[in-house]
């Protein structure tokens, strides 16, 4: 009896699937349409899981008079082995199809469109064409900005936005972390070791392996919340919040908590609530403790938004995930885990300074101390773009040659002096002769504190001179007339002062011979957007990017090449293959 039924079942199991398990077709594939501009209509299909639409079966006509559709614009699909048609590509999940429109009037246009789509089940019911209606109303081309080409499909941000769209959710999931672990050790993030590990300094004994553990907790926590919540915001609005921040009041103002919390670890004061407030507040079930890493879940947040303002390509990608699809929780999930990732790195670090702190003695009161100037040094980088180049040059000068003197680096060594005492002093040696050349350079002209003696031999100039003859775009209107007037490859840079990576763009890949060699047949332009203007918006917006660093290259017709953006830093050997691509 029971292997009747056991055969019973797995007779069940197997059975084909009967039409009442499959969807209806305007269930299974749900269309809907927005005006990109006043000639241009995007359609955008919502797929049920396990469904799919052919690409190759899409029609689209305008059944107004003094309208009609033009060849539409698709993204790229899935290939995929099917046993009606072949090999064929294919969407999964939903797909947005942009339809120029060409119109004989002016002003508002009411418009509906028949569309036609043809798809299948993976179970194996294919279903007939089916026609359906979508109505919009396409604004005046005559007031209405022209919308921004589509993600490219070749590079790497666009690769990213179709990889949430394609790929199941656990793995976009593992893909983020990584990809965050990778961008922990950018310069856009390293800042926020300095500012965590003087956090855990700062709690001096009390720096166990379990409260260092969960203060790093909490500010990673607190990143990765910022994190997901202001890239929700810029993927649905188009502008990255943290590049709002980037002025000197908000940068000076948070350079001057690191230099509070700084003198904090020299002594000169302690930072903590009146006797009186800590009393009650502890009689009130420990309210202070829980504060306090609230204080940090803060430092954290603001951390994330001032510190790491700088796009790089999956951050793009997921911003531009969230943009084109209005995703707001998988794109938000994408960006939270991502710098969950970030701060993987930030753990380990702060669970591990909890523990390698010393607990008592004068050595613990030495690291506070350094990790003081740490944090005066976090405040000169933040401040540093905002700033005078001369000023920050001659506060890396003070904060090397100060510190050296109490290294010991003037005094005599005794001679039975330990083998530590003289390492330290090396070290305070080496930070004065640093911190020398630095003020003596800034006192001679230079601005480079990478080669603070440039100018004492004679090479300010030369320097000066390799530097890329970029002109300056100021606004989207500008750049168009710009564009129809040339006549060899344009290769269009974002840049911003605050922008860690686009200074190093600058630095080691504009400034290599082979790759300025190659770009001596492109015309070279800038957008500075480092006032984050309403122009420096609008450039943004016109090629669908959130912040730099962000490079586009255009052909000999001032037309974008497709799939050949650079976004997030590029070595000088991987950028010279990106110019063979765009045609240099």
């Amino acid at each position: 009896m029971i292997m009747r039924l056991l055969i019973l079942l797995c007779a069940l199991i197997a059975a084909p699937a009967s039409a009442d398990d499959f969807l209806d077709p305007a269930v299974a594939f749900k269309p809907s349409a927005r005006a990109l501009d006043g000639n241009t209509v995007e359609v955008v299909y919502t797929i049920a899981p396990k469904y799919y639409l052919y690409r190759d079966k899409f029609r689209f006509a305008a059944t107004e008079p003094g309208a009609a559709t033009a060849t539409p614009l698709f993204p790229a699909g899935k290939q995929k082995d099917d046993d009606l048609f072949g090999r064929v590509e294919v969407y999964y999940k939903r797909v947005a199809v942009r339809v120029p429109v060409e119109r004989t009037s002016s002003g508002t246009l009411p418009l509906t469109l028949d569309v036609t789509s043809q798809g299948c089940a993976d179970a194996g019911l294919c279903y007939p064409p089916q026609t359906q209606k979508v109505s919009v109303v396409l604004p005046d081309p005559a007031t209405t900005p022209a919308a921004p080409p589509p993600a490219a499909a070749g590079d790497e941000s666009g690769l990213i936005a179709q990889a949430l769209r394609d790929t199941e959710f656990w793995a976009s999931l593992a893909f983020f972390f990584a990809a965050g672990i990778g961008l922990a050790f950018t310069p856009c993030v390293l800042p926020m070791i300095p500012i965590l590990s003087g956090i855990i300094a700062g709690q001096g004994h009390k720096a166990s392996h379990a409260r260092g553990f969960a203060l790093s907790l909490a500010y990673v926590l607190g990143m990765a919340l910022t994190y997901a919540a202001a890239g929700v915001a810029a993927g649905l609005t188009g502008t990255l919040l943290s590049a709002a921040l980037q002025n000197a009041w908000v940068l000076g103002a948070f350079a001057l908590v690191f230099v509070v919390l700084s003198l904090s670890m020299f002594g000169f004061y302690e930072l903590q609530l009146p006797v009186a407030l800590q009393s009650k507040l502890s009689e009130e079930s420990g309210h202070l403790h829980g504060g306090r890493g609230l204080g940090v879940f803060l430092m954290g947040a603001l951390s994330a938004l001032i510190v790491g303002p700088c796009v790089a390509a999956p951050l793009a990608g997921a911003l531009l995930y969230i943009g084109q699809t209005g995703d707001a929780v998988f794109g938000g999930t994408a960006l939270f885990v991502m710098a969950l990732g970030m701060g993987a790195p930030l753990i380990a670090v702060g669970t591990a300074g909890g523990s390698l702190l010393p607990k008592t003695g004068p050595w613990m009161e030495g690291v506070k101390k350094g990790f003081g100037v740490v944090l005066l040094a976090t405040a000169v980088w933040l401040v540093g773009p905002v700033l005078p180049p001369v000023i920050p040059m001659l506060a890396w000068a003070a904060l090397l040659i100060i510190p050296a003197i109490f290294l010991h680096a003037l005094d005599p060594l005794p001679p039975q002096a330990k083998g530590w005492q003289r390492f330290w002093k090396g070290i305070g040696i080496v930070m004065l002769l640093t911190g020398a050349a630095l003020l003596v350079g800034a006192l001679a002209g230079s601005r480079d504190p990478l080669q603070p003696l440039a100018g004492l031999r004679g090479s300010a100039v030369a320097a000066e001179a390799k530097k890329l003859p970029f002109e300056p775009v100021r606004s989207p209107a500008e750049l168009e007339r710009r564009l129809a007037a040339v006549d060899r490859p344009v290769m269009l840079d974002f840049y911003a002062d605050w922008c860690v990576s686009c200074k190093e763009m600058e630095k080691f890949t504009f400034a290599d011979a082979a790759v300025q060699a190659k770009l001596l047949g492109f015309t070279l332009l800038k957008a500075d957007v480092t006032a984050n203007s309403a122009d420096d918006k609008a450039l943004l917006a016109r090629f669908g990017l959130f912040g730099p660093p962000g490079i586009v290259f255009f052909d000999r017709r001032g037309t974008e090449v497709a799939g050949i953006r650079v976004v997030g830093y590029q070595d000088a050997t991987t950028f010279l293959k990106t110019l063979e691509r765009a045609g240099g």
